[in-house]
């Protein structure tokens, strides 16, 4: 099962949750370590990222790691306010500059390509001040800290995510108000932080395209998280509608007016029109964009970028009290099957990565395609025997390998998430999805690899699986 010559394959990572180094060397604030420094049992047992994975410190660490894998690529984060600490280009940070020039530098001289997605989630606390991804202002504030690093760092990086996840971003932080800054806007805040991010992206494109490419003949995309939805019952129509507007409302209302139109899709659009008339509001809760900004959004992305864990069965459920809210905007209810295996949030249904990525394939013109992140978190975290969890991902590769050779797929890189046993968010360090172990517990956070570790290495050796199809 050898995947096509030059085949990449990687492993990720994101600045918050690896770096520490919360305050050091003049990095200022981001709404992370805001959130967390403000308690309240927001994040599990009330943990920070201020010291993580230590990898401020501890970069060369990292790439011990990286070499013993054998990696083609590493995809990690810039921290944006420890380059610019109150966002704005107005101060520039230059021990950020010389952290993030090290380890890009190291990476390329062991030939390993560097994937550098820009912004991960933690906005610096100066701009969330001003209203956040709320707020028109931050495609300005984004536009020119895009700039910043292309000019920085274009010269080396090839390989760039404007935006982490918007549509996770969008609808946990600002809709439902898990995430930082932590105020909830049933049904209104996610669309309109949605709308800003794609903006911003696009503006963001343009810059490269225009100022940048020609000389640093890069390619420019953002990271989309998208699962899989399956009709609960596949007889029933109400159920297959269901599945449908589960991914056009997780993947399509981002991929689609970027890849294909500039606008959201038709069933986003009449579903929340609908859902708002129905609840007495003059117009649709989401915003719409004007002919102008449709031209600029389309085509502003030179691959696709997706983000596969897990997949769901989805039944129709009308949204009979008009609850206000996205999930009730999108009239389903998602749930697992009960044969599937689970680690923590993640049920284990790896064919699921297969139909998205034909999916993809069918509906945006077969486009290249980055795995930016893929994984399973570790049942056991006193064991660094994760036989069972490198099972999960051997079967993982397998649907990969069929995506490629039968379906065709022009699937060209694949990342794990994540090299690191790291801070997951709301979820702190109390799972564990790193291919290498933190002792959290001990200052100097020894990294030890995990058995998928040596296993995901053999598969890197081996360009693919041993076996056949």
């Amino acid at each position: 099962m050898a995947f096509p010559a030059g085949f990449g394959w990687g492993a990720s990572t994101a600045a918050y949750q690896v770096e520490g180094g919360w305050d050091a060397d003049g990095k200022g604030p981001s709404v992370w370590d805001t959130f967390t420094h403000q308690g309240g049992e927001r994040v599990f047992q009330n943990q920070t990222g201020d010291v993580a994975c230590g990898s401020y410190t501890l970069w060369e660490e990292d790439l011990k790691c990286i070499k013993q894998l054998g990696l083609t690529h590493y995809r990690f984060s810039l921290s944006w306010s420890r380059l610019l600490p109150d966002g704005t280009t107005g101060f520039i940070n230059q021990k950020g500059i010389d952290y993030y020039n090290k380890i890009i530098d190291d990476l390329l001289t062991n030939g390993v390509i560097p994937i550098v997605t820009l912004y991960h989630f933690d906005l610096p606390q100066a701009l969330e001040d001003k209203g956040g991804w709320l707020s028109e202002a931050i495609i300005e504030s984004f536009d020119k800290y895009a700039r910043f690093c292309f000019s920085t760092f274009g010269d080396r990086v090839k390989q760039w995510i404007t935006i982490n996840e918007p549509n996770i971003l969008a609808i946990v932080a600002y809709d439902l108000g898990v995430f930082p800054p932590g105020v909830p806007h049933f049904g209104t805040g996610g669309y309109q932080a949605a709308h800003n991010l794609i903006k911003a992206h696009a503006r963001s494109w343009h810059s490269y395209d225009s100022l940048f490419r020609k000389e640093q003949k890069g390619m420019v995309s953002l990271g989309i998280f998208a699962g899989w939805a399956e009709p609960a019952d596949t007889n029933s129509v109400s159920d297959q509608e269901a599945a449908k507007r589960a991914i056009a409302f997780c993947l399509d209302f981002f991929a689609k007016p970027i890849f294909i139109d500039g606008d959201y899709p038709e069933v986003v659009k009449s579903q929340i029109a609908f859902m708002s008339k129905k609840q007495g509001y003059p117009s649709s809760r989401l915003p719409e964009f004007t002919e102008e900004e449709k031209r600029m959004i389309k085509g502003t992305a030179d691959f696709f970028a997706v983000q596969y864990y897990t997949s769901r069965l989805v039944k129709y459920q009308e949204n009979k009290k008009e609850e206000v809210g996205f999930l009730q905007d999108v009239e389903l209810q998602v749930f697992p099957d009960p044969s599937w295996k689970r680690l923590d949030w993640v049920y284990v249904v790896p064919w699921g990565i297969r139909k998205l990525l034909k999916y993809i394939k069918d509906t945006y013109n077969n486009p290249v395609i980055y795995i930016t992140e893929n994984g399973f978190p570790q049942g056991d975290p006193a064991s660094l025997d994760d036989t069972q969890r490198w099972e999960y991902f051997r079967q993982t590769f397998q649907e990969l390998f069929k995506a490629i050779q039968l379906d065709k797929v022009n699937l060209k890189l694949y990342c794990a998430w994540s090299l690191l046993d790291n801070f997951e968010w709301t979820q702190g360090y109390s799972i564990r999805f790193g291919l290498f172990h933190v002792d959290f517990e001990d200052p100097a956070r020894p990294r030890v690899p995990y058995t998928s570790a040596k296993e995901y290495a053999k598969i890197i050796r081996n360009n693919g699986l041993k076996e056949s199809l």
